[in-house]
């Protein structure tokens, strides 16, 4: 099941090795959502807020996350976009889940 929840809402990269090579995790709900539960070390910038230029200035790669993978799936797209290496998480417990 969540190959197939993971192939409709985030990458098939292996966020794994990504994470694990120094990605920067994004959360990008609310931040009170954020404040709910996130994952140790995520950045909270809501995806209405989505600032390029900062997240530019990170100089790694990516991984989007947010409650169920759209909106994470939403700010990879622009963050792709705008030629920033980007992979949609999916929701932040299955990001959270993949940390060591």
């Amino acid at each position: 099941m969540f190959g197939i929840i993971n192939r409709l809402f985030g990458d098939k990269a292996d966020l794994q090795s990504i994470i694990e090579e120094g990605a920067v995790i994004l959360d990008v709900r609310t931040a009170g959502e954020y404040q709910s539960g996130h994952v140790k070390g995520s950045i909270n910038m809501p995806l209405d807020r989505l600032n390029i230029a900062t997240i530019q200035r990170y100089n790694k790669p990516i991984i989007t996350c947010c409650a169920s993978g759209m909106r994470s799936g939403v700010a990879a797209k622009q963050l792709k976009a705008a030629g920033i290496e980007t992979y949609n998480g999916g929701s932040w417990n299955s990001v959270a889940k993949l940390m060591k």
